[in-house]
């Protein structure tokens, strides 16, 4: 479908499912070893909801949006498991690529396997920065310092839409207006180095939203951002997601920010998900060891900053993985002869509500 050049039509978010991923696993292939950066990894994101994704670094949240979007670079792969995305009829895939990798399944509805697709192919350059779009860590380094912030937003919307330079300007300085840079048609016309780190990330998301994706991935999007910038970053977020009816997928380290937005949340560490439930379940009845250190850790008014509790030890080196379960380095409820021997598997405690732990 040829979307207008000028204005964004709203709608109304859904609840039938967008994206599902299904025992994903993405592994690095390097001389020191093999990491497994995602392993065996399943979620579901419904049309116009937010699902969150928390854990250290390190635990495989960016790769597993990597994968998503096709962009996990060699020694790294895409191994096993399946991303399904559900594409309305509506959006047409690029140069009729639709026929060669959909499943028509209704009349309003095509599957595509995203894991079947060419990283490379027109078919998946069609969806990647279009239908599926993705907010990078660190803006100061994300956009080209030798191209204006203009150039690379028209360029974005040119690739994708059938517009013409006049059209695709109108649309980057409109975006830029929505998302609440100041004086956009001259601002369009600056490099990034003279916007200030907030409006970096103003304009990246202004990038990502450029052409009304059906899901935004938000990679710690506010990181090295002061909290009052964070707060606005946040709440405009919030407001597009509500008015374009998109679904998000937000990676953070801020167990805060994820109580605000997101709906569901997936808790991850070394490559795995160790818990998956809806976010009210999840921060009042957490089961598995791991969020509920988390939680221990996070500041409360009147606790003093000696009392904060860490979790000890470290993570683990991801090419000598500890046997059993790979937390039980660091959980307090480590049993020898269980915990170290056999690796737990996800399971449901209560309907909803999941966790991967030999002790529930």
């Amino acid at each position: 479908m040829q979307h207008e050049a000028t204005q964004l039509e709203e709608k109304k978010p859904t609840m039938d499912l967008l994206l599902e991923v299904k025992n994903l696993k993405t592994y690095f292939f390097l001389e020191e070893g093999t990491a497994h950066a995602v392993d065996d990894v399943s979620f579901n994101i419904p049309r116009g909801r937010t699902l969150g994704v928390v854990g250290e670094s390190g635990c495989g949240k960016s790769v597993t949006a990597r994968s998503i979007l096709r962009i996990v670079q060699p020694p790294g792969r895409i191994v096993g498991g399946e991303i399904t995305y559900h594409r309305h009829a509506h959006s047409e895939a690029y140069g009729g690529a639709r026929v060669a990798t959909g499943e028509k399944v209704e009349s309003d509805e095509e599957v595509i396997k995203l894991t079947n697709l060419d990283p490379r192919g027109q078919a998946i350059r069609h969806i990647r920065g279009n239908e599926i779009a993705m907010i990078f860590q660190e803006p100061m380094t994300a956009f080209s310092p030798v191209h204006t912030i203009g150039s690379q937003l028209m360029e974005a919307i040119t690739l994708h839409q059938k517009v013409d330079k006049r059209e695709a300007r109108d649309r980057a300085i409109e975006m830029l207006d929505r998302v609440g840079v100041s004086q956009p048609k001259q601002r369009i016309d600056d490099y990034p180095h003279q916007f200030s780190g907030g409006m970096r990330q103003r304009a990246m998301i202004a990038m990502a939203l450029s052409c009304r994706p059906s899901l935004l991935i938000a990679d710690e999007p506010t990181t090295a951002l002061d909290v009052t910038t964070e707060a606005q970053i946040l709440d405009l977020m919030g407001n597009i997601q509500s008015s374009y009816g998109m679904a998000m997928m937000y990676i953070t380290h801020n167990l805060g920010v994820v109580a605000e937005l997101a709906q569901e949340v997936v808790v991850m560490y070394m490559g795995k998900v160790v818990e998956h439930a809806d976010v009210r379940t999840l921060f009042h009845s957490p089961q598995h060891p791991y969020m509920q250190a988390l939680l221990r850790s996070i500041p409360h008014i009147g606790r003093k900053a000696n009392e904060l509790e860490a979790i000890k030890g470290m993570v683990p080196d991801p090419y000598h993985l500890p046997p059993g379960c790979r937390f039980h380095p660091r959980c307090r409820e480590f049993q020898p002869g269980l915990c170290d021997l056999e690796e737990p598997e996800l399971k449901a405690v209560e309907p909803g509500h999941e966790v991967r732990c030999l002790r529930r």
